[in-house]
């Protein structure tokens, strides 16, 4: 039976009637599937959840230990039935505990990637491409025009400017769940092995990844200081909406970043004010969008949260059957929920097209 048949989209999300459940269900559902902790794609109140371990646990911390009735943790690649129909979940490679959701009935075979990357990511596992039937891929970057750099490359950018800059307070705009984390890692890889200094809203996220084995080197509090000014010359990692308010003012001689695939985008690094932009994503750029599509060779490829229909023509240029599910109201980090990126200009209907969030 086709997937056309047992999946389909309304007010609460994208609903699979082979296992009775929705996928990342923006309101409180029965059976909810969910691919990762951010703010938009898992929310508290379902009656039933299947996660990974991780996921489950981030969203503990977050929500709280009755954040759902009942919960259920799967292992990568460990298959179970439900409904009529059999769940595995794969490795995304987005944040930690990130899965893609292999959904199988009736001789088909449909993945949904929920948020994925393709780049090197030490701080959770990384995307496995699934042969199947019909392939549901987001499109947050489904525009040429995007082509992420290595976050090696970005952080480079981030240590120059403390050398060149020594007297400034680096403040970097970072997502509390995954960005932050991702970023420290890559600070310690490249030899900064200094203290880094975080907001108190990132400080449980990172005693989370710390008790899954990932270890961020040492962290300080900023609000534990009762001298601010030792920051001169440091680097502040902060939730982007901490930029521009009074915290950020408090500290000394503050010379901005902003960690994001958007800073590609000139007018959304002077929407953040961001004096350094580090083009640092935790999506798929164009190419690696491309590339998996190639590498899973699905008969269809449908387009949901995002860029949908670049990728879609795109897609039909490649030979594929091809559409978008025009799903509405996710994005990617988990501050300023609501906000808006700003168009990339490219062309009149793609400017009324609403962006997500990196």
């Amino acid at each position: 039976m086709h997937p056309e048949n047992w999946i389909k989209t309304d007010e609460k999300g994208l609903y699979c009637r082979a296992l009775n459940a929705y996928i990342d269900p923006m309101q409180p559902v029965e059976h909810a599937i969910i691919t990762h902790a951010h703010a938009d794609h898992a929310r508290a109140g379902h009656t039933h959840v299947y996660a990974t371990a991780a996921t489950l646990d981030i969203m503990r911390v977050r929500y709280g230990e009755d954040h759902a009735q009942n919960t259920h943790a799967l292992a990568y690649e460990e298959t179970i039935n439900l409904h009529a129909g059999q769940l595995t979940l794969y490795p995304a490679g987005h944040i930690l505990g990130s899965a893609q959701v292999l959904i199988e009935y009736k001789g088909q075979r449909l993945v949904h990637t929920g948020d994925f990357k393709r780049q090197s990511d030490p701080t959770c596992a990384p995307f496995v491409p699934v042969p199947c039937d019909v392939f549901v891929t987001e499109a947050t970057f489904g525009l040429p025009v995007f082509q992420h750099p290595s976050i090696e490359d970005e952080t480079q950018k981030l240590l120059a400017s403390l050398v060149r800059l020594p007297e400034s307070c680096h403040v970097v705009g970072v997502y509390a769940l995954g960005k932050c984390q991702r970023l420290l890692i890559a600070l310690r890889q490249l030899g900064y092995h200094k203290p880094v200094y975080i907001h108190g809203a990132l400080v449980n996220l990172c005693a989370l990844y710390e008790e899954h084995g990932i270890p961020l080197g040492e962290l300080i509090e900023v609000a534990s200081l009762t001298d601010l000014s030792i920051l001169k010359g440091q680097i502040v990692l902060a939730p982007p909406s901490a930029l521009s308010d009074r915290w950020s003012r408090k500290l000394p001689n503050v010379m901005t970043a902003m960690a994001s695939g958007w800073m590609q985008i000139r007018a959304r690094s002077k929407q953040k004010r961001a004096e350094l932009p580090l083009i640092i994503s935790d999506h798929s750029d164009w190419q690696d969008l491309i590339t998996t599509i190639k590498q899973v060779n699905p008969k269809e490829v449908w387009v949901t949260h995002g860029r949908e229909q670049a990728l879609v023509h795109q897609a039909k240029q490649m030979g594929y059957k091809a559409k978008a599910l025009n799903l509405v109201g996710y994005g990617d980090g988990d501050e300023d929920i609501n906000s808006e990126a700003p168009s990339a200009k490219l062309s009149k209907s793609e400017s009324k097209q609403k962006t997500q969030r990196v």
